[in-house]
Parts: C-alpha cells; sequence; structure tokens
C-alpha cells in the first residue's frame, strides 16, 4: 500500500510539475524575450536554406548595377548628373517600364558648371554675358526624369532638420488607422532642387529600421513620415511600372494601428501587423544584374534591350567602396539594391512569406499539445515511453512546420514548442530520476538488511528481473533458532522482548550479510539465510559455515552487555546443510518473495532442532563438511535421525576456522575423538569409558567451552556413532 501510495503521488507531482511547465512556457512565449525571438528567426533562416526561391530570369525586374567595372571606366562616384541623366535616357531607349534609383540626390551636383561658376577663382574666368544655367546638372537629370516613370530614393534619418519630403503615391487606409505603427522615419534626406518637384515617385530606400543593421528579414513596404506615408522604394517602382496612382492599406476593423496586407493593383501583399513583408530569399544571381558602363556605352545593345525592355529597372550599387552590402536569411552578403529587387520578385510571384498572430498563436496550442502529452504520458507510463511519444509528437510539429512552408509559404515556429517540450522534458525526467534514485536507495537501504553489499552491487549490475519463478542451484541454507525462548517470553514484558529480538538480529543478520549471505526471513525467534543465490558465491559452505562462527562471536559479546545488567544470557542454536534447491521469486503475481525451497531446506532446519540433541550450537550437514574440511575445525557429531528425512544424517560440530584446524591442540583433540568413536563404534568397552569421555572433554575445554556440553551428552548417544567418520 505504502508503495502504490508513493506512485500515486508522483504521479501527481509529475502532472502538477509538468503542467506548471507548461503555463511557464506559455507567459515566456508570451513575453517573447531575445533568446526566443533569435532562436525563432535562426530557425527562419534555416528553412529558407534547406528550400530557398530559385531565380527565375523571365521575371521582369533587373539591377543596373554601379560595379567595379563601371567605377573603373567612368570614374568615382557620384558621378556628373548629366551622366545619370544619360543613363535615363538609355533605359527609356531600351523600354524600361521603370526606372527606381537605390541612390540619394540630397545636395546639388559640385560638377556642375553652375556650381562651379559660384567659385570666386572659376568666376574671374567666365565671361560675365554667358547664362550657365543652361548647363546645370541638375537641371539636365530633372528634365530626365520629368514626365517619366521614375522613382528617387530618400532614406529614413533620426532627425527633425530637413525639408519634408511630399509623398507622390496616393495612400488609401482601410481599418482603424492601420497605418499608425509603420515604421516611422522622423525626417527623409531631401531632394536636390529642382529633382524634389520633377520627381513622379518617392521611395525610402531602407531595407530595414534605423539601427537594425543585422541578417535582414523583413522589409517594410511603406513608412510612416512626418508629411503622410511614404511607400518603400520596391513597392514604388512597381506602382510605376504598372500605372497605379494609389496603394491601400487594409488594416484590422477593431484593433487600431494593425496592418493585415497592402494592395496595388492587382497584387495584394500580406504583411506582418506594422506593414513588413517577410523575405524569402534565393541565391543571388547574376544574371539579375546589368553593368551601368554596358548600359551607358554609346553604341545599342540588343541584348542588352531584350534584358532591359518591359522590365522594372533598379540602379544601385556592388562596389564595396560604396558600403551599401547586406546580410540576407540565406547567410549570403548582397548589394541592398537586389533585397528590394528580390521584393518585387515575391510579389510578382505571390511567393510572400507569411507570418500572423493566428500563427503565433497556434504555435502556443502545438507547445502546451506536446506538454500535455510529454506530462501524460511520463505521469502514467514513465521517462522512456514519455520520450518516445514526445518525439513522435515533435517529429509531427516539424514536418508541419516544413509543409507549412514548403507548401503555403507560411513561417510556422518549431523551435518553441521543441525545445520548450524538450526542457519539460528534461526537468520531468530530472525529477523522476531522483525520485527514482531516491526510492532505490530506500529499497537498497532496506534490502541490504537481507544481502550482502557486494551481491547487492552484483545485482544491480546484472539487472536481474523481479519475475516470479526459479531455478534449481546449490545452495548452503542456515537456520538460526534461539534456545529456550518460550521460557524467556514469559518472563519479559513483549515490548522487551522486541526490543532484545531487534538487537540480537541486528548483529547476527550483520555476520551473515559480513559474509556474503543472503537473508531469506526472520521467523519469530528464528532466521533462515542462504548462500550461493541470488548471485554466485565461491566457497558458499565456508562463507556459511564463518558466518555461524561470527554469530557465535556477537552472541557471547551480546551475552557480556546482558550479563552487565543482570538479565538471563541467551543461547542460540545453529544448523547448516548444503545441497540443491529451486531459488527464486515465490508467490503471487501482486507479492513475492524471493526464498529457497528444497529437501536441503528441510535439512538445515532439522540439523537447527538436533542442535539441543547433540547439545551444541554449530552443526552442519556431512555435504557442508566434505566441502570445507581443509579450513574449518570439524568434529564428527554422530548419525542423527531427522524429522522428515527418510535416512540419517551425519552430523558434525564447527569448531573453529582454519587456524583452530591447524593448531596443535585441536589436532590432539580430534585424535582422541576418532578413538573415542571408534570404541563407541565397537563397543570396546575396554575403550569406551568415562575417562576417554573426560580426556576429551578436559582439551576441549581449552579449544571451544561449548564443546562440553557435547561430550557430557555423548554416552547416551551410542546409537548415533554408526557411521564411518570423514579420513
Amino acid at each position: 500500500m505504502a508503495g502504490n501510495s508513493l506512485r500515486i503521488n508522483r504521479k501527481w507531482i509529475v502532472r502538477g510539475l509538468g503542467f506548471a511547465l507548461v503555463l511557464m512556457g506559455c507567459i515566456l512565449r508570451v513575453s517573447d524575450p531575445y533568446p526566443v525571438e533569435i532562436s525563432r528567426l535562426i530557425y527562419f533562416d534555416f528553412l529558407q536554406r534547406l528550400a530557398p526561391r530559385t531565380f527565375d530570369a523571365d521575371l521582369p525586374v533587373r539591377v543596373v548595377d554601379i560595379d567595379e567595372a563601371s567605377l573603373s571606366q567612368l570614374g568615382q562616384w557620384p558621378w556628373p548628373r548629366s551622366k545619370v541623366a544619360r543613363l535615363v535616357e538609355k533605359l527609356e531607349g531600351y523600354g524600361a517600364a521603370s526606372i527606381a534609383f537605390d541612390i540619394l540626390f540630397a545636395e546639388p551636383d559640385r560638377y556642375s558648371p553652375h556650381r562651379l561658376a559660384e567659385d570666386p577663382i572659376f568666376a574671374g574666368y567666365l565671361r560675365d554675358a554667358i547664362d550657365l544655367n543652361k548647363l546645370d546638372n541638375d537641371q539636365r537629370f530633372s528634365n530626365a526624369i520629368t514626365g517619366r516613370p521614375v522613382a528617387l530614393g530618400v532614406a529614413a534619418r533620426p532627425d527633425l532638420k530637413t525639408k519634408q519630403i511630399v509623398p507622390r503615391a496616393g495612400i488609401i487606409e482601410i481599418g482603424d488607422q492601420p497605418g499608425l505603427l509603420l515604421p516611422r522615419a522622423l525626417s527623409w534626406t531631401p531632394l536636390a532642387v529642382p529633382l524634389n518637384e520633377t520627381a513622379v515617385g518617392i521611395g525610402g530606400i531602407n531595407v530595414s529600421p534605423a539601427g537594425q543593421i543585422s541578417v535582414v528579414r523583413t522589409v517594410p513596404l511603406l513608412w510612416q513620415g512626418p508629411t503622410g506615408i511614404i511607400p518603400g522604394l520596391g513597392i514604388e517602382a512597381l506602382r510605376l511600372a504598372i500605372a497605379e496612382q494609389n496603394i491601400f492599406v487594409e488594416g484590422a476593423e477593431n484593433e487600431r494601428g494593425i496592418v493585415l496586407s497592402v494592395s496595388l493593383g492587382a497584387f495584394h501583399i500580406p504583411t506582418d501587423e506594422i506593414g513588413q513583408v517577410w523575405m524569402h530569399y534565393r541565391p543571388d544571381n547574376p544574371g539579375l544584374y546589368l553593368s551601368a558602363a554596358d548600359v551607358l556605352d554609346e553604341k545599342d545593345n540588343e541584348q542588352l534591350r531584350s534584358e532591359i525592355e518591359g522590365r522594372i529597372i533598379l540602379v544601385g550599387t556592388s562596389a564595396a567602396g560604396l558600403v551599401d552590402i547586406r546580410e540576407t536569411s540565406l547567410g549570403q552578403s548582397v548589394p541592398g539594391v537586389s533585397i528590394h529587387a528580390q521584393l518585387i520578385e515575391q510579389i510578382l510571384e505571390n511567393k510572400v512569406l507569411q507570418r500572423s498572430d493566428t500563427i503565433a498563436a497556434l504555435e502556443l496550442v502545438a507547445f502546451i499539445a506536446l506538454g500535455v502529452i510529454v506530462v501524460s504520458v511520463m505521469s502514467i507510463s514513465g521517462a522512456v515511453p514519455s520520450f518516445i511519444a514526445g518525439g513522435v509528437a515533435a517529429s509531427s510539429v516539424l514536418a508541419l512546420s516544413w509543409v507549412a512552408f514548403t507548401q503555403n509559404s507560411v513561417l510556422f515556429d518549431a523551435t518553441f514548442p521543441l525545445i520548450g517540450g524538450m526542457v519539460n522534458f528534461g526537468i520531468l525526467a530530472g525529477f523522476l530520476f531522483f525520485a527514482t534514485e531516491r526510492e532505490k536507495n530506500t529499497i537498497r537501504r532496506s534490502f541490504s538488511q537481507y544481502v550482502a553489499p557486494e551481491i547487492l552491487e552484483r545485482l544491480e549490475e546484472s539487472g536481474q528481473d523481479l519475475q516470479l519463478g526459479g531455478e534449481n542451484q546449490e545452495i548452503t541454507v542456515m537456520f538460526a533458532d534461539i534456545r529456550g525462548f518460550t521460557p524467556l517470553s514469559e518472563t519479559m514484558p513483549a515490548t522487551d522482548l522486541v526490543a532484545m529480538l531487534n538487537e540480537l538480529f541486528t548483529a547476527l543478520g550483520q555476520d551473515i550479510l559480513a559474509h556474503s549471505g543472503t537473508i531469506d526471513k526472520f521467523i519469530g525467534d528464528s532466521v533462515m539465510a542462504f548462500w550461493n543465490a541470488p548471485v554466485r558465491v565461491e566457497n558458499h559452505p565456508l562463507h556459511c559455515a564463518n558466518a555461524a562462527l561470527a554469530m557465535r562471536t556477537s552472541l557471547r559479546h551480546f551475552n557480556t552487555v546482558r550479563s552487565e545488567g543482570h538479565q538471563v544470557p541467551i543461547g542460540i542454536a545453529i544448523g547448516c546443510a548444503t545441497g540443491e534447491a529451486c531459488v527464486g521469486n515465490i508467490g503471487s503475481q501482486n507479492r513475492f518473495n524471493y526464498t529457497a525451497i528444497g529437501e536441503v531446506v528441510n535439512v538445515a532446519s532439522r540439523i537447527e532442532t538436533a542442535c539441543r540433541h547433540l547439545a551444541y550450537d554449530v552443526v552442519i550437514s556431512e555435504t557442508m563438511a566434505l566441502a570445507s574440511r581443509d579450513q574449518l575445525a570439524l568434529l564428527q557429531g554422530g548419525s542423527v535421525a531427522l524429522k522428515g528425512v527418510n535416512k540419517r544424517e551425519l552430523l558434525f560440530l564447527v569448531v573453529g576456522g582454519r587456524d583452530t584446524r591447524q593448531s596443535e591442540i585441536f589436532q590432539r583433540l580430534q585424535s582422541h575423538h576418532s578413538d573415542l568413536l571408534a570404541a563407541m563404534k565397537g563397543h570396546r568397552g575396554a575403550i569406551w569409558s568415562t575417562q576417554a569421555v573426560e580426556r576429551c572433554r578436559s582439551i576441549a575445554l581449552e579449544i571451544e567451552p561449548g564443546l562440553a556440553g557435547f561430550y557430557d551428552r555423548i554416552s547416551d548417544r551410542l546409537g548415533d556413532f554408526q557411521v564411518d567418520a570423514i579420513e
């Protein structure tokens, strides 16, 4: 009952702890600290690396790259605006659908002749009558973009000291102020005069909000500025290409400031709640780029025409010195302009990654479900089944995440359910481990009262199962019984009697365990033990005999203490036998004991009873004597009829150990004892006499005083000495 109660309590503790961990995990996920966020983002990067987009050369997007070759041929950046104007004219001539500059034109062109005339050094060489306004490079660039689908880039700035930019696109908000929480620009870099008046398109070139300089995973479609909402450069270039005036921002009906999607013409673009698009990258491909030097070549190039005609053209730079390099989720460093290009590609392909609050809620549900599975299975079946069930559930979550990403372009985070589930499993498994270890130690302490420590260690190492059934093997069995227990019990209160038995059996039990024995049971005033089971013990008859000798010594010490308290001394009788028995777990399916059954058990029990007949405390069987005669001081005690045993059993007295056996006085006693037994067997009256018995008795008193009783009664047991002694 105690074991069942312990298991029930542990089950409920596991459940309570497990559900508490699930609740704590939910709170952690809702608060979304940096470690949780970064693990999610790294996982999304990993998904993209496993299944990136592929480059489609037919998509109408190209980048005119101010690359190292262009700088080498045409000079360092910035180029005169007249050259930039020529670039626009060439692109329009090749049939570009729209042109967007991922370049800032914030100050007047310092190469413009108009600006040179303002320098006093150059002014003296110029005639006053010359009008240089017609040679203004900014004006030439302005004339080139006037009326053409060209978008100029502006950058978000953290100050309010610049002139504000007027949006060119119409922004129509649907819902409860969805533009309220868009990425904010306190101000924009200005556009040089007269570009700020003639540009038909203006877009933000930033690919991430200010201060975010790590991996670019999301790109804002729209920016909230001081003069209104300005689109990002990519969506502005797309707007000009399809000749749309308005961009629609759809928000939630009852949630202020939440963006659900952005629409432009026929394109419907899902976004996160602040109007950003999750980028689904492809490896950077040279097919996206056209060298600015090639475009500016005065000769017409039909190959270039086929690459530019009808396409959205983004102008930017990959030159390292111009510092416009960003890192993508694929681990690649690419020009910032290519990110705008890939954004347009995704919109055109309708392959924009999606992630919403609903998906985040489903991730939380997956974490809860995984936690409930782990907790439930572990509380019922333990750690291993829980690990298997949790592994299956975790695999399902991973599979769901993969299918959602590859088939539906949905970002479903599997890291929090998996990591959270593993943490929960680890904590619960750790609790079970410590609880099991605690129970194991308790059981070990209890079991160590019956089994020698070295045997217990060997049992634990072998991992033997506790199952019903047994096996036949040779063992040595011991029965030890208190002499005169009934009269003793009548003179003592029950509580004192129990205390005395506990103290005595503690000492005797320690002697048995110290000599590799297994205590089978305590039966009232007696104890049963055996050797060579549950694990093999070499020379087990000798171990048993040595344990009996140690018990004799412990009893003497016990009686010495009792005599100091004027208490009656205690006597014990020990009977031992070696033979084959069935050893194993015997009982019912629900309750069983490890014990031994067989003839040898009955013989040992009867030998213990025969100790009274022989008037000696430690008596063993012939089989046991044969196995250990070289190590023990033994004397033949006669052939005794044992109750329940068909034939007489030749018994031997255990006088002492090896040292006693090798002593000269014991050898003299053994010689006289043999002569006495021979005379008793042959009925030789001349030899069989009181003097012969007394001679043996007097020598025995010097070796083991307990032998006195044996020799005092031997004359009454003439019939027991009719078998040959061991040579």
